[in-house]
């Protein structure tokens, strides 16, 4: 935000509205930017960077709305309102659609200007602030993955390859004790590598360029491959798993990367599982959509962990029961799945189960044959 109290700007073809606002902040600790029409307004913007607008919507030549359009494009996080005489519902969902965070209908005294300067002010400091740790975020994010590497993967590596040279170069002559120790050592390395590619595949792959070896998957294939891959921790746990894949339902998308989702979802269902449990696959076409659900029969998920499920790192409060995890299976898989135009969402009920939901257009929709290569025929278009 700029300095002192905020900038605002007030763009509105009536001078009796510019000045009563003006006459209303006269000696504040506001800065007050003004024009009477909304391509004068968009200048001043451009110059004055304001955090608030007052934008009437109805004025001759560039309308409100446009306007709005306008702001939305240069600076999202700048805060409209609409003043209008002409206030309804449907004009009012138009502008809230076009970025307008309120409205303030005229006339208004005083006090109601004063009272929406405070609110909108205080809605923008919440913006630049929400923008800002977001660029933390991904600063982190970015730069995670090269700390990671140099810092911890590197030294494990070393660690790990002179324990393999001297495991064969000392086999005979230890004991049986210390061979095993020695594998024991060996083998925590091993798995200590494989969380920091884990953590290192969660922040440095970049899926915004999967795309390009996208082509059409029978969702059937990559279900079927996550199935068999979690078999083996089913089989352990005694938990069934029971699948019903449509052998119709087919994707725009990568096949590898898709059955990486699909085993992070099935395999965290049998991992949460309780012994002698149940975890049901459904993958089905629906309209425009291919639906896979994941259900099971597990110790599910507190209510106030679903909102932070594919957050990176974030383990909630199932993890009190004891089964391992860094946190990082879910946040790839919403990855994945949003780099295939796709949703995925988790609903629960605490001590009985849970349900994870992945909706992915279906070939043929347009959200699918969106990245499909020029002049390519989607199934179902042929003919």
């Amino acid at each position: 935000m700029s300095e002192a109290g905020g900038r605002i700007l007030l763009i509105d073809d009536e001078e009796v509205v510019l000045d009563s606002c003006r006459a209303i902040l006269e000696g504040s600790e506001y800065e007050v930017l003004a024009a009477t029409g909304g391509a004068e307004g968009l200048e001043e913007l451009r110059r004055g960077a304001p955090d608030l607008v007052f934008v009437d919507l109805k004025m001759p030549g560039m309308s409100g709305m446009e306007v709005l359009d306008a702001i939305r494009a240069i600076d999202p996080t700048i805060v409209c309102v609409v003043f209008t005489g002409f206030a309804s519902i449907a004009l009012a969902v138009e502008a809230m659609q076009r970025g307008a965070r309120d409205f303030l209908p005229k006339p208004f005294t005083p006090d109601d200007f004063r009272a929406m300067i405070r609110r909108g002010l205080e809605w923008r400091r919440l913006v630049v602030e929400a923008a800002a740790l977001r660029q933390e975020r991904e600063a982190l994010r970015e730069n995670f993955a090269a700390i990671v590497s140099h810092e911890l993967r590197s030294p494990l590596g070393a660690i790990q390859q002179n324990l393999f040279v001297l495991l064969k170069e000392l086999s005979g002559v230890v004991s049986e004790d210390q061979q095993r120790r020695l594998e024991r050592m060996s083998s925590r390395l091993s798995d200590l590598l494989a969380l920091v590619n884990r953590w290192l595949r969660g922040f440095s792959v970049d899926f915004s360029n999967l795309r390009e070896s996208f082509g059409e998957v029978a969702i059937a294939g990559p279900v079927a491959e996550a199935v068999e891959s979690a078999r083996a921790e089913a089989t352990r746990k005694a938990v069934e798993i029971e699948v019903e894949a449509d052998s119709e339902a087919v994707v725009w998308g990568d096949a590898g990367t898709l059955t990486e989702a699909l085993l992070n979802v099935i395999g965290n269902a049998v991992k949460y599982s309780r012994e002698g449990g149940r975890v049901q696959v459904s993958a089905v076409r629906r309209d425009e959509k291919v639906v896979v659900s994941v259900t099971d029969t597990g110790v599910g998920i507190p209510e106030a962990d679903l909102p932070h499920l594919f957050d990176a790192f974030y383990r909630g409060q199932a993890a009190s029961s004891g089964v391992g995890g860094a946190g990082i299976g879910l946040a790839v898989t919403r990855r994945i799945v949003e780099a295939h135009g796709g949703t995925i969402t988790a609903t629960s009920d605490p001590g009985r189960g849970s349900t994870f939901v992945i909706a992915l257009p279906a070939l043929g929709t347009p959200a699918a044959s969106e990245g499909t290569p020029s002049g390519q025929v989607s199934k179902g278009e042929a003919g």
